[in-house]
């Protein structure tokens, strides 16, 4: 038997299998599975977030009509209005008592993080438990509790009678303390959490460690256990300075209303002055002394990531 070859100096070709598809179908398809799955959720976040957002953008550069309203145009109007000490008081005020409020949070959520991490699994989940249960109830309601335990014969005023520290019914509340001790409380949590996950997983060996090298107290918190717990700490003062900027239902019922937050300035904005443009531009700088707020935590989060890289 004789093999056939080919003049034409070209192999033939040699049966197996077939040649794959070129890749650009099923990235296509695949690209357009995934629109289709995040098509509900994009457009849950455009219709309440992103709309809204925009329209109170527009809002804040309109002008009012005579009952407050939404007259259209374009002004900076609002925004030079919100330049009057009076508005510029409220937002340094914000300010410092978030700042306040994120300090003692911070310090009380170390401490509290700190015995939690250090006692066994089981005694973790109890305690964990006790912190979450309060919170179960609505926020409102838990508000409504502190007017009662700092009422005028409440259970703080009799605490404070036994120690001596008063004498007789003492009005607590409203004042700037109460609405304080109402935002920690409020805040507390939030703080603990992330701090608590960064303890988490230290070994109680190390501060052993450390104090069997010659460290004290303090030193074993400051250069061991702090480094460790700086990531939770940032997370855990983002967390509760931001929101305590929007606050607006403490100050009224705790304080009374005598100093306002940011948060209470847009209510009264909107419901008692009726100058929904004006209350719209002061959501606007509320947002962006949060994005601002977010930003320095941002960094800091950065830098602290290159100094333990």
């Amino acid at each position: 038997m004789t093999v056939a070859t080919t003049t034409t100096g070209t192999a033939p070709r040699r049966p197996g299998r077939p040649q794959a598809p070129p890749a650009r179908e099923p990235r296509a398809r695949r690209a357009a599975v995934t629109t289709l799955l995040l098509a509900p959720a994009g457009i849950t976040v455009a219709g309440l977030v992103l709309v809204p957002l925009l329209l109170v953008i527009r809002n804040s550069f309109a002008s009012a009509d005579a009952y407050g309203g939404i007259q259209g145009g374009w002004t900076l109007t609002n925004y030079q209005d919100l330049m009057d000490p009076v508005y510029l008081k409220v937002f340094g005020y914000s300010l410092g008592m978030a700042a306040l409020n994120t300090a003692v949070c911070l310090v009380l959520g170390y401490v509290v993080s700190y015995y939690l991490a250090s006692r066994s699994p089981q005694r973790q989940m109890l305690l964990l438990l006790l912190i979450i249960v309060p919170f179960w109830t609505d926020f409102l309601v838990r508000t409504f509790a502190w007017i009662n335990l700092l009422s005028p014969g409440g259970p703080v005023n009799s605490l404070t009678d036994a120690i001596g520290f008063t004498d007789g019914a003492t009005q607590w509340i409203p004042s700037q303390g109460a609405s304080f001790v109402g935002l920690v409380y409020a805040f507390l949590p939030t703080a603990i959490f992330p701090i608590y996950a960064a303890l988490r997983g230290v070994d109680n060996s190390l501060g052993e460690a450390a104090r069997d090298l010659g460290c004290g107290w303090w030193r074993v918190h400051t250069r061991v256990l702090l480094p460790i717990a700086r990531p939770g700490m940032l997370a855990a003062a983002l967390l509760t300075f931001i929101p305590t900027l929007g606050v607006f239902v403490i100050p009224v019922l705790l304080g009374g209303g005598r100093d306002q937050l940011v948060g209470n300035l847009i209510v009264t904005l909107y419901t008692e002055f009726r100058n929904q443009p004006m209350g719209a531009a002061a959501s606007v700088v509320l947002l962006l002394l949060m994005v601002a707020s977010m930003a320095v935590f941002g960094l800091a989060a950065r830098r602290l990531r290159r100094k333990s890289a």
